[in-house]
């Protein structure tokens, strides 16, 4: 088994078509066709069924999928490193944050990285926890910066707490906030049109379920946006939104900030990698970095590592 067969039945895999899959790779169809062919040999079962011109995985070949993108990524991941020079001067980073953290932590952490490393390329991915931890799994991230805790099934992770931060409701200047004054109860958000962000957003989740706790379902006057738009409806007067407090902090102008009455809502943000595999050089120093990142209106958390959920 080689590393271009696998290269091969991945891209087949992924099109859905012979032809448009070689001129993928860059390779003449029947070059290909053989080498999917030999694979297939060498296992011992066919990976495409190819019937009335229509290709489609196999069990044996759905099996193999994940892990040929594994092996592949996990490949790609090796060359880089030896690529590294030893002044970290060249080399990429493939990093995974939520798009609250992306908003609020890590601008300033990512210029002084590339600051002190304009050689490396940096590569984010913005997602959800969920969908992260999945990207984690299949060696397609090198970090992620994560929601704990993780999703239940999550594969065997090395997670290190970050973070701890206060969510706190935003509102428009022109609109008083709910409740108190000075702070907001959950239970004040019962008759507030809230503006709430997608299915999938890790805050989603958490606002809907603390509001669940108090008793209510909340109401939305919008719902599935952006980090960006969200923030931008509620500048407009459409609602108010439970966001982290380091998102206020950069929000600007047109926002009034209003703290959640005690106990309120904290999250943890932790950074992850895979157990079985150590990040390449540059994201081990982006990692040293982050650790020691102090953004405003959070508070460090106590360093401790292990498997899973963290």
């Amino acid at each position: 088994m080689h590393f271009q067969q696998l290269a091969y039945f991945v891209a087949v895999a992924e099109a859905r078509h012979f032809t448009r899959a070689a001129e993928e790779v860059h390779v003449s169809q029947p070059s290909l066709s053989q080498q999917i062919k030999a694979l297939e040999n060498e296992l011992g079962a066919e990976l495409f069924s190819r019937a009335r011109g229509n290709i489609a995985l196999t069990d044996a070949g759905e099996a193999l999928l994940p892990l040929a993108r594994r092996i592949l990524a996990d490949a790609d991941t090796a060359r880089h490193e030896v690529q590294e020079l030893v002044q970290l001067r060249r080399g990429r980073i493939r990093l995974g944050a939520t798009p609250s953290v992306c908003t609020g932590l890590l601008p300033d952490v990512l210029r002084a990285f590339h600051g002190a490393h304009p050689g490396i390329q940096l590569l984010i991915e913005e997602g959800g926890s969920h969908d992260l931890v999945r990207q984690l799994a299949r060696g397609a991230l090198d970090l992620a910066l994560l929601v704990l805790p993780l999703p239940a099934a999550s594969p065997a992770l090395t997670t290190v707490e970050l973070l701890h931060e206060d969510l706190v409701v935003v509102s428009s200047e022109s609109r008083p906030a709910p409740g108190r004054k000075e702070s907001v109860h959950i239970a004040d958000l019962e008759n507030e049109p809230l503006v709430m962000f997608r299915h999938g957003y890790d805050l989603r989740e958490l606002t809907v379920a603390a509001c669940r706790a108090e008793g209510f379902e909340p109401s939305f006057t919008v719902e599935g946006g952006e980090m960006d738009a969200v923030l931008g409806f509620v500048r407009a007067g459409l609602g108010i939104a439970v966001v982290p407090r380091m998102v206020a902090v950069r929000a600007g102008q047109g926002l009034r900030t209003t703290p959640l009455a005690s106990p309120g809502l904290r999250r943890t943000i932790a950074l992850a990698h895979r157990s079985d595999v150590e990040p390449p050089r540059a994201a081990r120093e982006l990692q040293r970095m982050l650790l020691g990142a102090g953004p405003p209106g959070v508070s460090s958390a106590a360093g401790g590592s292990g498997p899973g959920g963290g």
